[in-house]
């Protein structure tokens, strides 16, 4: 079964659970806000669910659009936020003019591709990251990089420096990692970063 499949199937499930912004973390909230606050342009909400963060950003006056893998999903963002552009896409061949955005948010969404399709996912939001644009990246945190049984379907635990280093050999600038653990729940991280700006 695909990830998108996976999702499609659990995704009423999912949008109840987690579909309002305020069954985020506030220090997620926070942390979002601010770096969406310094941008000076589009952002992208990368595999954005049912919706919840593009909204959260729109209540902030940023142009944001949302992709996602999983039709549900975007049918669900749709109706429930039909101010936003919501369509179905992919990190991997994002269907995105180069250099046309300030920001791209990737919030959980990397945790079901492979180490090998990482390097190329990056790339990708590289091409579409003005110089000098912006990445946030939460993710599961683990000791090592390996699958777990995620709910929905296996995903993967990345050591924090192990994922900087990725973003560092694809061009980015690691500004901040931020590493939590929650009672009752696996550790998260959330990693942000930069694309530099040309020296003149």
């Amino acid at each position: 079964m695909t990830v998108a499949e996976a999702y499609g199937r659990r995704s009423g499930e999912y949008t109840e659970l987690f579909g309002d912004i305020a069954a985020a973390h506030p220090d997620d909230r926070a942390l979002v806000a601010a770096w969406a606050a310094a941008l000076d342009g589009p952002v992208l909400d990368l595999g954005c669910g049912p919706g919840h963060w593009s909204a959260f950003l729109h209540g902030r006056g940023v142009e944001v659009s949302g992709i996602d893998l999983t039709p549900e999903f975007i049918r669900i963002a749709r109706s429930r936020h039909p101010e936003i552009d919501f369509r179905l896409g992919d990190a991997r061949r994002l269907d995105v003019p180069d250099a046309s955005l300030a920001g791209v948010l990737a919030w959980f969404s990397f945790i079901h591709l492979s180490p090998g399709e990482v390097p190329t996912a990056l790339s990708e939001i590289r091409r579409v990251l003005r110089p000098g644009g912006g990445l946030v990246l939460g993710f599961f945190e683990g000791p090592e990089l390996e699958p777990f049984p995620h709910a929905v379907t296996s995903a993967w635990f990345w050591p924090p420096a192990q994922l900087a280093a990725a973003l560092q050999r694809a061009g980015f600038e690691v500004t901040h990692t931020r590493r939590r653990q929650d009672p009752g729940a696996r550790p998260t991280a959330v990693i942000s970063a930069r694309l530099p700006t040309p020296c003149r």
